[in-house]
């Protein structure tokens, strides 16, 4: 019997020898396939694809675009610097390395926290600076030790510069880092190897212009992540984008009036404003004390911005928009008009001001300045004399009600719109407003007393600088609001062209009769010419007309320790921090206005002596030529607006007449 079929078994193993085989030739078939589809069929692609794992895309940063004034002069440039760059995927002990960069004097212990947010924020590939400005000593420093920072180079880039320093900060506005909160509502790609971002100012409202746009080149790196040149076809097909620089942007702001501005404002805490009346054009924003961005731009330590903010003058406070104090007597032209307009008083109709006054059934008397004794007088004779009876009584007449519906029609309460952030809106208190502010309805009642002291610009009114020169330049126009600006226009660095802004007119005061505003302006110019004006020995002198007013804001009542008042108000005698604010606002000439500015000097006593002198000299310079005689076109340089864009006014006076011209104008 056989057992075994040797056979059977060798057709079996030649089935399974053929399968075997057949399987082996497949196999080699495809891997060959497989060979010549990636080497020949996708060679272009893989080889692509090969040399974009050793090529880095590296940003190129535009150059941020000019700030100039209106005479072309450059407020904002900037200067090439070296900066410390960072890319974290590339840095093995990331924490190590910035605490060894430390060591070396080239980052703060105290930057550390805010630092690791910062590159929290970035992704792990971007590269981005953690340190500006290096000093060539700071550079030679770190490049002997450059192979110990792996992910850590030096990169040279444009920084912001202001070669004035200080000059019209607070209107220029300054750069900062971009913090991480800041990056969250960038795009990445816009912001891409830049390392600020405006931060106050024209810089932070024109941020879009001024930036430009990033181009980026591509560059092959070594394992390491560092670039190296390699011959041959390889380097064309690296792509490279040039960067598009960011506009140019064209400031009202007169740099020569600017720094007479600031030289007069100087030791002292206050600011000046400057408008043109038709147009809204910020001529000067001056805010003392200011500061220099330039530190801001490089990168501010701890301890330097810490010395800023603990300073008790607080010169990183832009008074120009903030400073929110009462207007003392410069108020009073408002509520002559509003009086005049609702039929409230008679112009003409002479009126005992004694000492003081009193409301009927009160025994509180509410006194002059200096406790002095006005006599009869008009509504002229009161403004020229500022005589603060005559407007105790005028507001009581008026009551809160329509005063607080007057006055924000001069611009007083609200934003003037600006075209800067930052602006406070000011105070004009109401029946409602004093409700809102005090639980007890016993401290919200609105008293006839509150309405008597805001006569002279006192109690709850608080008003800024830059709304003071906004109504002055309204009493200027006859009642014309021009939004105040900064910007007046973009220049294309590569085209040199100019997109000019038109201004912009908020309202116009009709319901005010011709005759009223001859009669509030006329005696504004009593103010500065009569003999018996608040501003007569500061002011008779000039040679053109200037229409004016006094103020002077009580800060603490009178009686208070440190505070001489002696019959008469003595400054001299009170202590600085105590002493009264004094104001100026200011229009000329009067009879053909091409300038409205505010003075505002903190603790200087009289409006009179410590304000409009500064208004003066500003004036003078602005107005008159080098032989002393009135320019026809004050203001007009190489950057200012072509007159055909100026705007058409509809009522008042034609803003291009010569002064002679509208002299004898209707």
């Amino acid at each position: 019997m056989r057992i075994k079929d040797h056979w059977r078994e060798q057709r079996m193993f030649n089935r399974r020898a053929w399968f075997a085989g057949a399987v082996m030739v497949l196999s080699v078939l495809a891997v060959l396939g497989r060979l010549y589809y990636l080497q020949v069929v996708r060679h272009h692609y893989y080889n692509v694809l090969s040399l974009d794992n050793g090529v880095r895309t590296v940003p190129i940063p535009a150059a941020r675009g000019l700030i100039l004034d209106r005479n072309g002069e450059v407020i904002a440039s900037n200067r090439p610097t070296f900066d410390l760059d960072l890319t974290p995927d590339e840095a093995p002990d990331l924490k190590d390395e910035l605490m060894h960069l430390v060591r070396l004097g080239l980052l703060q212990q105290s930057d550390l926290p805010q630092l690791m947010r910062t590159i929290a924020s970035h992704e792990r590939f971007d590269t981005f600076p953690i340190r500006l400005d290096l000093s060539a000593h700071e550079v030679g420093r770190f490049a002997v030790r450059r192979y110990e920072f792996p992910g850590i180079d030096i990169t040279s880039r444009q920084a912001r510069w202001y070669p004035f320093g200080k000059l019209a900060v607070d209107a220029v506005g300054y750069v900062g880092t971009i913090s991480a909160s800041e990056l969250a509502h960038l795009n990445p790609a816009e912001y891409a190897g830049t390392a600020v971002i405006g931060q106050t100012g024209v810089e932070a409202t024109y941020e879009k212009d001024l930036h430009g746009t990033n181009g980026y080149r591509q560059t092959l790196v070594d394992a390491l992540g560092r670039p190296v040149r390699r011959p041959g076809v390889l380097g064309k097909e690296l792509h490279f984008k040039a960067p598009v620089p960011g506009d140019d942007v064209v400031l009202s702001l007169d740099l020569k009036l600017q720094r007479l501005a600031e030289k007069l404002l100087k030791g002292q805490d206050g600011a000046v404003v400057a408008l043109d009346p038709w147009t809204g054009d910020v001529i000067v924003m001056a805010s003392s004390p200011a500061f220099n961005p330039n530190l801001f731009a490089r990168g501010i330590t701890e301890k330097e911005y810490r010395a800023l903010i603990d300073n008790p003058r607080r010169p990183l406070f832009n008074r120009t928009l903030r400073a929110q104090l009462p207007s003392g007597s410069t108020v009073k032209p408002a509520l002559a008009l509003g009086a005049l307009t609702d039929g409230v008083i008679d112009a003409h109709q002479k009126v005992l001001a004694g000492y003081a006054y009193h409301l009927p059934g009160s025994a509180h008397l509410y006194h002059n300045a200096n406790h002095e004794y006005c006599g009869e007088m008009t509504l002229r004779t009161a403004i020229i004399m500022s005589c603060d009876v005559y407007f105790y009584r005028l507001a009581h007449l008026m009551g809160i009600d329509r005063i607080s519906s007057w006055l924000p029609q001069f611009g007083f309460g609200h934003r003037t719109g600006i075209d800067i952030p930052g602006e406070d809106p000011g105070l004009v208190p109401s029946r409602a407003w004093k409700r809102r502010q005090f639980a007890n309805p016993s401290q919200g009642e609105w008293f006839p007393g509150d309405t008597v002291i805001l006569g002279i610009g006192q109690g709850y009114f608080l008003v800024t600088p830059l709304q003071m020169a906004h109504y002055t330049a309204m009493l200027a126009t006859r009642g014309l609001s021009y939004r105040p600006r900064l910007v007046t226009g973009l220049r294309n660095p590569r085209t040199g062209t100019i997109h000019w802004k038109r201004p912009v007119l908020d309202g116009n005061l009709t319901q005010i009769s011709p005759a009223a505003w001859k009669i509030v302006i006329k005696a504004m110019v009593g103010v500065t010419t009569d003999p018996k004006g608040t501003a007569y020995w500061e002011m008779h002198n000039s040679t053109y007309p200037i229409a004016g007013k006094t103020g002077t804001a009580q800060l603490v009542r009178e009686g208070a320790k440190g505070y001489a008042n002696e019959g008469s108000y003595h400054a001299d005698k009170t202590l600085k921090q105590l002493r009264d604010d004094a104001w100026f606002i200011a229009f000329a000439p009067a009879n053909a206005p091409r300038i409205a500015v505010a003075v505002l000097v903190e603790h200087a006593g009289w409006g009179s002596t410590g304000a409009a002198p500064i208004a003066h000299k500003l004036m003078d310079a602005y107005l008159l030529g080098p032989d002393g005689k009135l320019l026809a076109h004050p203001g007009r340089g190489p950057f200012s607006e072509p007159a055909h864009l100026a705007p058409r006014v509809t009522r008042g006076v034609d803003p291009h007449m010569t002064p002679l011209q509208r002299a004898a104008a209707p």
